[in-house]
């Protein structure tokens, strides 16, 4: 399941399947169990109609979730640029031998924060294993290139301490502590019993719209629509939800505009 939301694509798909299948079934087991008089139908409508209505609600509660979320990996890489331009421009501070070394180890270091961001090519996309390795080692790189950098300014710091020297070091500081703030926030997805409780209303509702359907046998285009709509509405969710692999993500245009003003 975990692969599957972090794969919005083939989640569409397979939920779209799911969805027909339970419509299917409720179209067969009216065929079996018909509903014989009015009393029943409308009992059976109320209840149809409150399902609905629930799914309705966890789909939009979990959109707003999603959106949540995504507006704050949007801004904590606003931040992260800006955290990353402000320790480069202070590192003039720093005695010129360290500045340069600094700034170097900043540049470096921006590359890799716009790595994070980017999505994966299609073979690792494809296969989790070799995602999951990507990640393992950008983390280890970017540990490393945290080490480095925090060494730089330590040197620099210790060599010639002041308070205008302590600026740049701050400002050093934040640009680190904001890739953890980022990273927190990939790691913040909607959690597995919101999408369990989704399901199952989503599922229960598919067959219940199936049993209701007044044509026996439905016309097939009808039994496509409410199957469509809700795997598409979670396609959405998930798509928004899923940092890498979706559709819709967070572009480092930060990131990347700091990279290219450095080249002007």
């Amino acid at each position: 399941m975990r692969w599957l939301l972090d794969h919005p694509i083939p989640l569409l798909l397979a939920s779209f399947a799911l969805l027909w299948s339970a419509t299917r079934f409720g179209t067969v087991l009216r065929l079996r169990h018909d509903l014989q008089d009015d009393a029943r139908r409308g009992d059976f409508d109320i209840v149809l109609g409150a399902t609905l209505t629930l799914l309705g609600l966890i789909v939009g509660f979990s959109f707003s979730m999603a959106s949540n979320r995504y507006d704050q990996r949007k801004n904590l890489e606003e931040g992260e640029a800006n955290a990353i331009g402000t320790a480069y421009a202070r590192a003039a501070l720093l005695p010129a031998a360290d500045a340069g070394i600094v700034r170097g180890l900043l540049k470096e270091y921006a590359g890799l924060r716009v790595r994070f961001y980017s999505s994966p090519d299609l073979r690792r996309y494809l296969n989790a294993s070799l995602d999951l390795e990507e990640r393992r080692n950008l983390y280890r790189e970017t540990g490393r290139a945290q080490e480095r950098l925090w060494a730089a300014v330590a040197v620099a710091a210790s060599s010639a301490p002041s308070p205008v020297v302590a600026l740049a070091v701050a400002a050093t500081n934040d640009a680190i502590n904001s890739q953890g703030y980022a990273q927190a926030a990939a790691w913040n997805r909607i959690p597995g019993g919101a999408w369990l409780l989704l399901y199952v209303l989503a599922i229960a509702s598919a067959g219940m719209v199936g049993y209701r359907l007044r044509a026996m046998p439905p016309r097939p285009v009808l039994m496509l629509i409410q199957p469509g709509v809700v795997a598409i509405s979670l396609f959405l969710i998930a798509d928004i939800d899923c940092p890498r692999g979706g559709i819709i993500r967070v572009a480092p245009q930060n990131l990347v505009a700091f990279e290219e003003s450095l080249r002007n």
